[in-house]
């Protein structure tokens, strides 16, 4: 395979006995391996990564964002999940926003206060903790890891310090600012820097001490309020202390043995059980050889079948009705995928982001999947007084258009873009698997694209993410797709797919690399190099691996 990363580098996979975790820092990840040896199992590791990516890569992810994970049951081989994603204001309707002057065709900026919904992170931590943790660990214990980073600092790793830099200047050119609890001297962290965050350090004590009061209520809750109300938005202390988590049941599909889990809507898990089912009726997926022009030419096809109908239908699942069920019919995978021509572009099938994803799996067995999310770097930049995290801007996916299933409406959670997922045996409640990989409209491309690595071309989990990867986009503008394939993947791949009338941009390089998402990834044992998925017998091992396009690692004992 062709060196792909911008420095010379190779990683092997972590292979462990006990306990494993994975995230796009090594200091976060350091801080859930200590949890697991001090006694907590997956769910607390995976809260307790969660707080500390928040200290270390707060342009990404922190208290200030959505949440979501998936928690297999090591005992009773059980899935579940929590929704940790935050409403609108009561007060944000689409006729208050047409009063200010906007419409589908001219929306607020990105950026704008009227983006932040409800945080739903923290109580989606303090939930984690109570639902599926070890109790042997309080959650003062869980997030004293992440406190002690930001009240004695850190130095920031190479990849987050550019992102830093980049999403704060994106901020300015938009006439916003980020909040001074996030810059040193009034700039951005560079890489090597230590930084420390005191106002943060306090906010983590606070939700370790008093659990969801600590946030939802009281001081932070104030300045919460205050900074949005101050900046043109509208958030009341009723918006915030009304908030909770919704406990869901995960949706899935099976593919070749192993079976995909991934959260209902409103999150666009959805839009990777579908395209995986129009895959499935493509054996030129497999022939061509990984990255051949066949095999890019039906993922990409697939993609925007799947993607369409995700745009289409998805929508918090209290407002609409979203047709779950008749969209993962195998049947209804197969209409669509008559829709694909092999030697061509198929046209009119349709009328940015920065998040975190980490998993853990434990000595008991437990799995848990964990992403975090500002949406867009720091969200809106706005961050409460005294309280040292940015406050996300989510609601800049919701639809104007009146009638939408994703239309703004008040106390309306959006479209979602993060999920998390699990693998099983498709036969029986056994984990194979826990991965995820970021990116906004990415994440379920990358998810099918880790996973076809390891099912149909035996990847290990670092080599199925090393490898070089295709991310296909909708420009509103141009109302055309646009295939960006990876450097790695060959010139003549990339002539073919243009032959066949698709829009290629080829090679991406360097930090434009940021856009194929961000990966981490754990195995039990090495089904994936048979052609039988089977977990072996004990003693199980652990295989793990960590995105190169981050800064993090996998570590295990």
């Amino acid at each position: 395979m062709k060196t792909h990363l911008p420095f010379s580098s190779r990683r092997s996979p972590v292979l462990c006995l006990h306990g494993c975790v994975a995230s796009s820092q090594p200091l976060a990840s350091a801080v859930g391996l200590d949890v697991l040896k001090c006694g907590g199992n997956a769910a607390d590791a995976a809260v307790a990564m969660a707080a500390a990516l928040a200290v270390t890569e707060p342009c990404s992810t922190g208290l200030g964002g959505d949440a979501f994970c998936l928690f297999y049951d090591g005992k009773t081989g059980e899935i579940r999940g929590i929704n940790g994603s935050g409403r609108s204001s009561r007060t944000l309707t689409l006729d208050f926003l047409e009063g200010l002057g906007y419409s589908a065709e001219a929306p607020p900026s990105v950026f704008d206060a009227l983006n932040v919904t409800v945080p739903g992170a923290p109580a989606l931590w303090c939930d984690t903790v109570q639902l599926f943790g070890s109790q042997k660990l309080s959650l003062q214990e869980v997030l004293s890891g992440a406190a002690t980073l930001a009240e004695e600092g850190f130095p920031v790793a190479e990849v987050t310090a550019h992102r830093w830099k980049n999403w704060a200047a994106a901020l300015g050119e938009s006439g916003k600012e980020l909040g001074a609890d996030l810059l040193i001297g009034g700039h951005p962290p560079k890489h090597g820097e230590v930084f420390k965050n005191t106002a943060m350090a306090q906010t983590i004590k606070e939700l370790g001490e008093r659990g969801k009061p600590g946030f939802y209520q009281g001081r932070v809750a104030q300045a919460i309020v205050d900074v949005i109300n101050q900046n043109g938005g509208v958030m009341t202390l009723e918006d915030l202390s009304s908030h909770d988590s919704e406990v869901v049941s995960p949706i899935s599909t099976d593919y070749k043995g192993v079976r995909l889990w991934e959260l209902p809507p409103n999150g666009q898990g959805l839009a990777a059980l579908l395209l995986l089912n129009i895959l499935e009726n493509f054996p030129q997926l497999k022939a061509g050889g990984h990255n051949s022009s066949d095999h890019i030419h039906v993922f990409v096809e697939a993609v925007r079948l799947a993607l369409t109908d995700a745009l289409r239908y998805l929508g918090d699942a209290a407002h609409v009705t979203v047709p779950t069920e008749s969209l993962l019919a195998k049947s209804y995978s197969q209409q669509r995928a008559r829709h694909i021509s092999m030697d061509r572009l198929e046209p009119g099938l349709l009328t940015g982001s920065d998040t975190v994803y980490f998993c853990v799996i434990d000595s008991q067995g437990n799995a848990c999947s964990f992403v975090n999310s500002t949406y867009m770097g720091f969200g809106t930049g706005l961050v409460p007084q005294d309280c040292g995290f940015s406050l996300q801007n989510r609601g800049a996916n919701f639809s104007l258009q009146r009638g939408h299933a994703n239309c703004v409406a008040g106390g309306k959670r959006p479209y979602h873009t993060i999920i998390p997922a699990l693998l099983t045996d498709s036969e029986k409640p056994q984990l194979l698997a826990a991965l995820g990989v970021v990116g906004a409209f990415m994440q379920p491309q990358g998810h099918i694209q880790v996973l076809l690595n390891m099912v149909e071309f035996g990847m290990n989990p670092q080599q199925a993410l090393d490898a070089p990867r295709v991310f296909v986009e909708y420009d509103d503008k141009t109302g055309q797709w646009l295939v960006n394939l990876e450097e790695g993947i060959d010139q003549e791949v990339a002539e073919e797919l243009k032959r066949r009338g698709h829009r290629i941009n080829w090679p991406v390089t360097g930090h434009q690399r940021a856009q194929f998402g961000r990966g981490q990834i754990i195995t039990v044992g090495d089904w994936w190099s048979h052609s039988v998925p089977q977990t072996g017998s004990p003693p199980r091992v652990l295989w793990a691996g960590s995105d190169p396009r981050a800064d993090g690692c996998a570590q295990g004992y």
